[in-house]
């Protein structure tokens, strides 16, 4: 006996609209993703997407395979000459979009199609590795209905394109309380779900452990947000909003650098909970790649999964690469003291030989005052304030753009010739100063003062308030800050950095920008953001807890919280199966004869076409087995008649039931 080969299911080519429905969703996928590809892969996509666009309009074929395996080739070749690598998320989202295109061009058949759509829905998953904006998420909401659509075409080819549109859209709606519910109630882990590429976070921008000539302002250019702080009271004084961040210790002559940070576990002492000068806030700090978490001076406490280090940097156990919030406490002007005694060799080690004229001029300072009145322990006071009136006395200025300084008389170049410099200058001159005259001193780094959204009540604080200022020890006082920048332009802590800077100097737009509308719009916009950052992005497990304890769930846990999820789900859907039976077209009972002669000829191997109407049904079922002609042509004739024309009544039903009760369809093989 032969044996049976099973045929292979027929190709269905792509018609028309459905090529135009995935084209047309192509770019709204890609589009998210274009400035974080190369500029060579950004084109040749517009190429392509022009390419395939003239194809159809002129219904030529697809180009031939050996061309697009040629391109596939050499768009490998040059994402590998891009990033010198296939494996992480830049060049993984470069290959994609490359498939994509190369998808589009080859398209034939409806397989294709669902290649493209596939494509297409993971291409959107990737833009959130990026950003989780909220206009990132509307736009990816409009994206998912065009191409939904495009899915729903390669079923049904005759729709017209708002029906497409509405049935798409009505499809993601119905899916939406499932969405809903396992976002309240699916247990958040800690953590990302998987291992994320090694460049994740290559984009990550904020401060660095290291400072040098440059650094903090070209950061001020910045009007990206660094964290938001919601306070339970009113909002301290500009001038006490100095958020501490990274200590740098180490100086090379041109950059400071952090040294080793000792953790200290502080004890919580009551009475000092419940000081008058202590305030409690909740900061939520965007994702920076680094270990330090920014809180006002000084910190009372640290949150769980950080310590606070022996020079009062707070640091969390792992780098920051997602939003988080967290609730702090400070006591403001406070003298940190207890387990932070300078370090001789790392707070006054300077570099033998450098900066001349500076080491003179701290030195001859220090054998006046060791002389005069001052003599002894207000001698380090002194020179200080020595060295503060030194920056108001001369000619020193405040900008952004300020002239390039050699590498190993800087503090030189800058104290006695340019005299022109932003915080970054002026903090290192200082403690470079500070160590020349046996004080021991240090950098901070960090940001200071920010905006307060009217609409929110939110602070905002962005890129832009950057700072850098010194600490100098002095005895029997601890730690006491210094900020010679406000020395030179006290208006920088009194009102922010435009207006410590002079007319022309480069600032961020909406912090130059003096119109009122503009900056209306754009708090209101910041507040819808921040509520989506807040309850959508920031729905960790601490706030998931929360919110189905106010639901009436006493004690959450994976097994109440799975078992509500199935509960919920199931009921859901029982719901809508109840609203789709009741939406269903009531069937008459013409149309239900009609529906019985045709599930009598599908079995007979004519079944009738969705698009098909009777008169041509009835026509093609008489080519097909022209012994039917009479007995269909009449009941063509009955059904027509009673649906669509004036016939009405039970006795021409009779007659319909009858002829399609007495059809004699004989099966063939």
């Amino acid at each position: 006996m032969a044996a049976k080969h099973k045929k292979s299911p027929p190709a269905h080519p792509l018609t028309r609209s459905q090529q135009a429905w995935l084209i047309a969703s192509a770019p709204l996928t890609v589009a998210p993703g274009i400035a974080y590809v190369p500029g060579w892969l950004a084109a040749s996509v517009g190429i392509a997407l022009l390419w395939r666009a003239v194809l159809w309009w002129r219904h030529a074929a697809a180009p031939p395979r050996w061309l697009l395996n040629a391109l596939a080739l050499a768009g490998c070749v040059g994402v590998f000459l891009s990033f010198r690598h296939f494996f992480g998320k830049d060049p993984g989202v470069a290959l994609l979009i490359l498939f994509l295109w190369l998808k589009l061009l080859e398209m034939r058949q409806a397989r294709d199609g669902l290649v493209v759509v596939f494509l297409s829905y993971f291409l959107l998953f990737t833009h959130f590795m990026e950003a989780q904006g909220l206009g990132l998420a509307g736009f990816t909401v409009l994206a998912l209905v065009v191409v939904t659509a495009a899915l729903s075409s390669l079923a049904q080819t005759r729709q017209s394109v708002a029906a497409r549109l509405r049935l798409s859209a009505l499809m993601l709606a119905q899916a939406a309380p499932f969405m809903l519910i396992l976002f309240l109630l699916f247990p958040r882990v800690q953590g990302p779900l998987w291992g994320m590429p090694r460049d994740a976070y290559s984009g990550m921008s904020g401060l660095s452990d290291v400072m040098e000539p440059g650094s903090i302002s070209n950061l001020s250019l910045s009007g990206a947000v660094a964290f938001r702080v919601r306070f339970e009271g009113d909002i301290p004084p500009r001038h006490s909003l100095y958020w501490r961040g990274p200590v740098l210790r180490q100086f090379d002559g041109r950059a400071w650098r952090a040294g080793f940070q000792r953790p200290i576990r502080r004890p919580q002492d009551p009475q000092e909970m419940t000081l008058t000068d202590s305030v409690r806030y909740t900061v939520t700090l965007e994702p920076h790649n680094r270990h330090w978490l920014f809180a006002l001076e000084m910190p009372l406490t640290a949150p769980a999964d950080a310590i606070i280090s022996n020079d009062y940097q707070v640091l969390s156990k792992q780098p920051i690469r997602s939003r988080i919030r967290y609730d702090m406490q400070s006591r403001l002007n406070a003298l940190p003291q207890t387990g932070a005694a300078p370090a001789p060799r790392t707070d006054l080690a300077l570099r033998p030989g450098n900066n001349p004229r500076t080491r003179a001029l701290l030195e001859n300072w220090r054998r006046e005052l060791n002389t005069g009145a001052d003599a002894g322990a207000n001698a380090d006071e002194a020179i200080v304030h020595r060295m503060l009136d030194y920056f108001r006395r001369e000619s020193f200025f405040y900008t952004l753009t300020p002239p390039l300084l050699d590498g190993r008389h800087s503090v030189d170049q800058f104290l006695f010739e340019t005299r022109r410099g932003f915080c970054e200058h002026y903090a290192s001159a200082f403690v470079f100063a500070m160590r020349t005259a046996g004080i021991p001193a240090r950098v901070v780094t960090g940001y200071q003062g920010g905006e307060r959204n009217p609409v929110d009540g939110y602070l905002i604080v962005r890129q832009s308030d950057a700072h850098a200022w010194a600490e100098v020890w002095l005895a029997e006082r601890g730690w006491v800050r210094v900020d010679p920048t406000a020395a030179v332009a006290p208006s920088r802590i009194e009102a922010g950095i435009a207006s410590a800077l002079a007319e022309g100097e480069p600032l961020p737009f909406m912090i130059g920008a003096d119109l009122d509308w503009l900056r209306a719009m754009y708090f209101r916009w910041d507040a819808v953001t921040n509520g989506w950052n807040q309850w959508v992005l920031g729905y960790d497990t601490l706030r998931q807890r929360e919110t189905l304890s106010r639901l009436g769930m006493r004690q959450p846990n994976w097994k109440s919280m799975t078992t509500a999820m199935a509960v919920l789900c199931g009921l859901l859907l029982l719901g809508l199966t109840f609203w789709a039976l009741h939406k269903r077209a009531r069937l008459t009972p013409v149309l239900r004869a009609w529906n019985r002669l045709s599930r009598r000829l599908k079995r007979a191997g004519l079944a009738r076409q969705d698009w098909e109407g009777p008169a041509d049904y009835a026509i093609r079922v008489t080519q097909a087995r022209p012994e039917l002609a009479r007995p269909m042509a009449d009941i063509a004739s009955l059904y027509i008649g009673l649906r669509y024309g004036k016939l009405d009544g039970q006795k021409p039903l009779d007659e319909l039931r009858r002829l399609i009760a007495g059809l004699k369809i004989a099966r063939q093989r």
